[in-house]
């Protein structure tokens, strides 16, 4: 759809729909007349000079001496048997039998040649003038054929503008809404126009109802989001401050160390993915600050966090800056994002390396873990999808909330695996969000 058909309101297709409307049937109909009217020179003059001459044969049965027609349109000559023909004009005296089409002086005209017992006849008439009469009178039905249809098609119109004019103003006070806080009360009964009814006002309750849904599910995610960072957060902490006490117990045996080292991991995890998903929330609900900053800062920061997964774990996480890039975004969601994909790889390694390599406008994470198979590839983005190959723990909600910021900030990743092998993903940033450093 183009950009003129996208802004084009409801009024103005209508108006075009009947312009449209009233010209085909205009064209119609003056091709009809046009058509009419060949087929008046065509066939009924040709009928009319057959019947004359039959008519002017009878006379001469009656009278031999019958003078031939002279009148204003038709003018009759004959050649009589026995006689020289110098009474018929040149042009016809060759003529065979039947219809000839004549053209003289700019004039048009119709020959028809008949024989009679009495001689040769020849009957001519004045198709050019029979042809104006005939469009005369054609166009004279034909203009008021025309009057009516455009006096019908600007009536309808009118009646049509009023019968849709609820509708464009339900439309514009819709389109007048502030999104944050939509005026519901616009659509009380005692503020709609008074031709508001049947199926408009149907609309109209439909509108207010489900706008006032919305506005109570915004109102409720506003509150979770409210309530989840405080509740959720303060729990999560005293979690991890405890796990941080017990590690430093030296009582601890190995069997109680683990639990300990399980326990402050998982909360860390836990306290990362609620951060994913009030970040989210709150993007939705009204934009996150952007700034200036160093991708590489936020890998270094996320690779920090990642190295207390790896635990006993033979595995060398690396980190290669080929190059120094800045991005203007949110530096949270980038953190978020990276440090996600750092924490999989590193969860679904056991031995060898994971590898986080900065190229300019893009960061690749690579490992040498279990990898995935191709039907698992097609659904990894997919939320609570967990990798039936070697499954580890988590939620399956990691990659979502990854694919989710991808899509929102049009950050593009391209993922590839083999089972046994490894996994590489690389998060690609364009050139619109990059920035220049500035030291």
């Amino acid at each position: 759809m183009t950009e003129s058909n996208h802004h084009r309101g409801l009024r103005a297709k209508i108006g075009v729909a009947f312009i449209l409307q009233a010209a085909a049937i205009s064209c119609g109909t003056v091709l009809g007349v046009y058509a009419a009217a060949a087929v008046l020179e065509d066939v009924l003059i040709k009928r009319a000079l057959r019947e004359e001459t039959a008519h002017f044969a009878e006379l001469l049965e009656k009278n031999p001496e019958q003078a031939t027609p002279d009148t204003h349109n038709m003018k009759g000559y004959i050649h009589r048997n026995g006689e020289d023909n110098a009474s018929v004009p040149s042009t016809m005296r060759d003529l065979p039998l039947g219809f000839h089409a004549l053209r003289e002086n700019g004039s048009r005209a119709l020959v028809y040649v008949s024989d009679s017992p009495y001689g040769r006849m020849f009957l001519v008439i004045d198709q050019a003038h029979i042809g104006q009469l005939a469009l005369f009178f054609g166009l004279v039905p034909l203009t008021l054929v025309l009057l009516f249809i455009y006096i019908t098609t600007w009536l309808t119109y009118r009646f049509s503008r009023r019968a849709i004019s609820p509708v464009i103003w339900l439309a514009n006070e819709v389109k007048s809404w502030d999104p944050k806080r939509p005026d519901f009360e616009a659509l009380a009964d005692e503020r709609m126009p008074p031709d508001m009814d049947g199926d408009t006002l149907m609309l109209a309750e439909a509108i207010e109802s489900y706008g006032r849904r919305i506005n109570e599910f915004v109102d409720r995610e506003r509150n979770f989001t409210r309530d989840a960072s405080h509740e959720l957060r303060t729990p999560l902490t005293v979690i991890k401050m405890s796990a941080e006490v017990l590690r430093s117990e030296a009582e601890l045996d190995d069997y109680g160390r683990r639990n300990v080292e399980r326990i402050h991991s998982s909360a860390r995890d836990m306290e990362a993915l609620i951060e994913a998903f009030l970040l989210i929330a709150r993007e939705a609900e009204g934009g996150l600050p952007a700034d200036d900053f160093a991708v590489n800062t936020v890998v270094h920061d996320e690779i920090e966090r990642a190295e207390a997964l790896l635990g006993d774990k033979p595995i060398k996480l690396e980190l290669i800056e080929n190059a120094t890039f800045c991005l203007h975004a949110p530096s949270k969601v980038v953190g978020i994002l990276l440090g996600n994909l750092i924490r999989n790889a590193v969860s679904y390694t056991d031995q060898g390396f994971v590898r986080v390599t900065i190229d300019q406008g893009q960061v690749r994470i690579e490992d040498s873990g279990i990898g995935l198979s191709d039907e698992d590839l097609k659904q990894v983005f997919k939320p609570f999808f967990r990798a039936q190959h070697g499954r580890r723990g988590g939620h399956g909600v990691g990659l979502s909330i990854v694919k989710r910021m991808s899509d929102r900030f049009r950050w593009p990743i391209e993922l590839t695996s083999q089972v046994g092998v490894g996994t590489s993903v690389t998060v690609k940033f364009p050139d619109f969000a990059i920035v220049e450093c500035r030291s």
